[in-house]
């Protein structure tokens, strides 16, 4: 089912989502003040226009309110972002998920009511520097300050074992959520199946927890 999405500021980030979540088959409609910016992404959008959008009454005009979601992704002006969120939230956009800055640019947005802030760079970081502090994680994604999904491949200690032989969620306190073997995604896997040499682990757990199945599990 194609969704409605907005995407407010088309720097490197905003133009990234906006193209990805059209390719996705979305209805996206792609805003900002920079004629440049909006030219770039017309062929990766729905509607792309030029448009301030501190404006409310522009913002109105495009019936941004009907919309599923909002990503305003002003990243460099703290107070156009701050001012944008306030109104779409104010317009009642039901989700509005927000790029920030810094620390002090999160508080804020959190104050006015942003569903979601977005800070890409620490993401993306924690997702390196995760992979090369392991050379057996592929992935990375904090769920939180304490739980993690990691991506891991199985080893050789591992393989042709099943998941009831390996007990992993008594020993370790993790969930295996999924086994990826080449093409084929193994989704909500059972007791009984078997995991091979180089398979993909899709676990979650706590991150103490997670780092003692990556030493002594995998």
């Amino acid at each position: 089912m194609k969704k409605e999405f907005a995407v407010i500021g088309l720097g490197t980030f905003g133009s990234s989502v906006c193209k990805e979540l059209y390719n996705l088959g979305n209805e996206v409609l792609a805003i900002d003040m920079d004629e440049e910016n909006v030219r770039e992404v017309m062929n990766n959008s729905s509607y792309a226009t030029v448009v301030n959008a501190t404006d409310q009454e522009s913002l109105e005009s495009l019936g941004i309110q009907n919309f599923d979601y909002a990503v305003v992704s002003i990243g460099e002006n703290i107070q156009q972002s701050i001012l944008c969120t306030l109104i779409l939230k104010e317009m009642g956009v039901k989700n509005v998920w927000v790029k920030a800055k810094n620390e002090k640019h999160h508080k804020i947005l959190e104050k006015i009511g942003a569903d979601r802030i977005i800070h890409p760079e620490q993401e993306i970081g924690i997702r390196v520097a995760n992979q090369l502090d392991s050379g057996k994680i592929t992935d990375y994604i904090e769920l939180s300050k304490d739980y993690s999904i990691i991506e891991v491949v199985a080893t050789k200690r591992m393989s042709n074992h099943s998941l009831v032989n390996l007990d992993i969620r008594a020993k370790f306190g993790c969930t295996i959520l999924a086994i990826k073997r080449e093409e084929n995604v193994n989704i909500s896997p059972l007791p009984d199946d078997t995991i091979l040499k180089g398979d993909i682990l899709v676990v979650m757990g706590h991150i103490k927890d997670l780092k003692r199945f990556e030493d002594k599990g995998v």
